[in-house]
């Protein structure tokens, strides 16, 4: 059985009954001040304006100011804090954090900024291999050496899920045997379909072998924020935590956050993560998305009773769905897996195998007929995400989905593809032929796919969904990775961030490697 880590209630230190730095711009915007400054629209409809005004409205022009500015990021007569420093204190006390800081280049920023913090306590990073590419990016930004702890991985949905401590305590005994202790621990939780590993566990072993965790908890901003979900990875002894807030928080797209956690490695990554931050983020951040990124934690800091209310709607889709043999939930055998200790009620990973039709099928056919849009979708599965604090019509949804499970389209559809489970499987990384660093900026050729076989990758290739990175610069490409990276881009949803052409029929590789 699946146990919860989830709180009793919020544990907030402070008053979060305020969004101290959207108040400040919506002070602002009220004013109407003459801006003769940058952005060029000038906060106004009129000119040039005015298309732009109709596309988004007057108000978020207005809201749209620059950096540096008196009462709002800056210190204003008369105030001890900004407004922005309030938020950013705000938002690390919801989170269970030392420190917070405001993302406008999403989690992949976070991830890039880390990467690079990282770097400061030493080269070497053992990861999970299922890390988004945007990890890897950093990685070679960073000129770390990393190594990988391989996830849990569902061979028949196709889904890679965590890491147990025990897989964790093995891969650091075996680097440091080796003679390569390693600086930096980065995991993923919860995964993309809403499995959530032991991070308390995690923590310790990371911690015994005398190196900080990183958590991957983009998918998780909303964890701590009611009782029946889990617990923020901060609040659990994570040093770092990535959140990707807009994801199920509510703030804008492309808004994000990083916490740091108030653990043993807090004083000495705090300046480093302080000097990769500034390398990572704009001189013109958005004060739209930093203020968006406020409301949302306002929200869920003072929303328990509406995220409860689509906790409950979640519960009752997942028993519709159990209800029909068609359809399975697959968190339902969560259970089979060591690494996997709770889950997201929030994502719905639902197995539609047993209606004869693929994932990919499926999610396609919900949004050109029904103009319904799933997350993601694998060969049998499609995946939704409720928003914290969002409702649907969950019996519309449902019937939607017998809707096209019933269609002429899905009767054909099952005629012609047979069985869905007729995909390749996640495949193992190849070996590391040189570093990272090296294959991303050695001299290169393109060749056929069927000539990269054996050679060494010069691009992170990575399949989307879910956005894992299959190949990475240094690493020798393997005959399953051609095939899965291949059959991925063939979906109807799928394609590979890195490849060359959509087909994924020619690689970059190292020239005479």
């Amino acid at each position: 059985m699946l146990h919860s880590s989830a709180l009793t209630a919020p544990r907030f230190r402070l008053d979060h009954s305020t969004a101290p730095y959207a108040d400040a711009l919506e002070a602002y915007a009220d004013r109407g001040s003459v801006q003769l400054m940058v952005p060029g629209h000038g906060g106004t409809e009129r000119d040039l304006s005015g298309r732009l005004a109709g596309f988004l409205g007057e108000r978020a022009l207005r809201l749209d100011i620059p950096m540096l500015m008196d009462g709002v990021d800056l210190l204003a007569r008369g105030q001890e804090q900004t407004p922005l420093d309030r938020a950013l204190e705000l938002a690390a006390d919801a989170w269970g954090a030392k420190r917070t800081w405001f993302l406008t280049n999403g989690a992949s920023q976070a991830n890039r900024t880390i990467a690079l913090a990282a770097r400061g306590l030493g080269d070497r990073i053992l990861a999970q291999r299922s890390a988004h590419s945007s990890f890897s990016d950093g990685i070679l930004l960073a000129g770390i050496t990393p190594s990988y702890v391989m996830p849990s991985v569902d061979d028949e949905h196709g889904m890679a899920h965590g890491v147990s401590p025990a897989a964790l305590d093995e891969a650091l005994a075996a680097a440091a045997a080796a003679g390569n202790p390693v600086h930096a621990v980065y995991v993923i939780s919860p995964s993309y379909f809403g499995s959530v590993s032991d991070v308390a566990g995690l923590a310790r072993v990371a911690h015994a072998h005398g190196a900080p965790l990183i958590v991957d908890g983009a998918w998780g901003p909303h964890f701590g924020f009611h009782p029946e979900l889990p617990e923020s990875p901060a609040r659990l002894g994570a040093d770092v935590v990535i959140s990707s807030t807009h994801k199920l928080a509510g703030s804008l797209t492309q808004s994000a956050m990083l916490h740091l956690g108030d653990g043993p490695f807090a004083d000495r990554l705090e300046p480093l993560i302080e000097r990769a931050f500034s390398m990572t983020a704009s001189t013109s951040t958005s004060a739209l998305l930093r203020g968006s990124l406020d409301i949302a934690r306002h929200a869920l800091a003072t929303g328990e009773e509406a995220i409860g209310r689509s906790v409950a709607g979640a519960r009752r889709f997942r028993e519709i769905l159990r209800d029909d043999p068609r359809f399975a939930v697959v968190s339902d055998t969560f259970d089979r897996f060591a690494d996997i200790v709770d889950t997201d009620l929030l994502r719905v990973p639902i197995d539609v195998s047993g209606a004869g039709v693929g994932g990919h099928w499926l999610r396609q056919h919900l949004i050109e007929h029904h103009d319904m849009y799933f997350e993601m979708s694998t060969a049998t599965t499609i995946v939704a995400v409720i928003g914290a604090g969002k409702s649907f019509d969950f019996d519309a949804v449902y019937a939607a989905l017998v809707a096209s499970v019933e269609s002429a389209e899905a009767g054909h559809e099952r005629r012609i593809t047979g069985d869905v489970h007729d995909f390749p499987p996640l495949p193992a990384p190849g070996a590391y032929r040189v570093s990272p660093r090296d294959g991303f900026f050695g001299a290169t050729e393109v060749v056929s796919a069927a000539d990269a076989v054996g050679r060494v990758s010069a691009d992170t290739l990575a399949a989307y969904p879910p956005g894992i990175p299959n190949v990475m610069p240094g690493e020798e490409i393997t005959e399953d990775a051609v095939a899965f990276l291949q059959a991925v881009a063939a979906s109807p949803t799928g394609y590979v961030r890195g490849a060359i052409d959509p087909g994924v029929d020619r690689f970059r590789v190292l020239a005479g490697g």
